[in-house]
């Protein structure tokens, strides 16, 4: 039985709000793929809300959520980046940002107030979005002669592989979305049929 290559993730941003003794936190929940994007959406939310105290955010990505951070941005050790990540844990989701922006009330909440507040306006945030399923895999540019075209197209059709990028020129070649567990199949196919193919890297 192959192994599950579906997982959990949400469909578009979403915001979460928790207010304690004047202080506000304001939760953002962003889908994203890559470490490149986190990094651009903690620098825009800087941006934006320059005149916050804290930019805290957590994230996880991929399959089995094996890449992620969090981040406590000057806020006491664990008392922020940890509550949000716990957050995307709880939901079992993945591909997930979440950033909260929080601005001082001037009234110390003590860390488990930090905690609280964190956990509830992650919660907040993630409780409004919409969770959608993923299917893991990955993008392969394939190269062939217009000979092999029946092949690549019988290869295609039997493993229901989305498509982009086509040019017909002097040679075939498109890009195919391969899902995980249909990965070791496609390469013994192509193989077979003579179909030169590289696998690209994630954006």
């Amino acid at each position: 039985m192959a192994a599950a290559d579906t997982y959990k993730s949400i469909a578009s941003p979403s915001e979460g709000l928790y207010k304690e003794l004047g202080s506000r936190f304001m939760a953002f929940a962003y889908p994203v793929e890559s470490e490149e994007e986190v990094k651009a959406a903690v620098a825009a939310l800087r941006k934006e809300y320059h005149d916050a105290r804290h930019h805290c955010y957590a994230y996880r990505i991929g399959l089995g959520g094996t890449v992620f951070r969090s981040s406590d941005d000057g806020e006491p050790a664990g008392s922020a980046g940890r509550p949000i990540l716990g957050q995307i844990d709880s939901a079992g989701l993945s591909d997930v940002l979440v950033v909260v922006v929080r601005y001082f009330g001037g009234i110390k909440l003590g860390v488990p107030g930090l905690i609280r507040a964190y956990k509830t306006s992650t919660a907040d945030a993630l409780a409004s979005a919409e969770v959608v399923e993923k299917v893991a895999g990955a993008w392969y540019r394939i190269d062939f002669d217009y000979s092999l075209m029946p092949q690549a197209m019988k290869i295609i059709k039997d493993l229901d592989l989305p498509q982009r990028a086509q040019d017909f020129g002097m040679q075939c070649s498109m890009e195919v979305r391969v899902r995980l567990n249909l990965e070791e199949d496609f390469l013994e196919r192509t193989e077979k049929s003579g179909i030169f193919k590289s696998k690209l890297q994630p954006q």
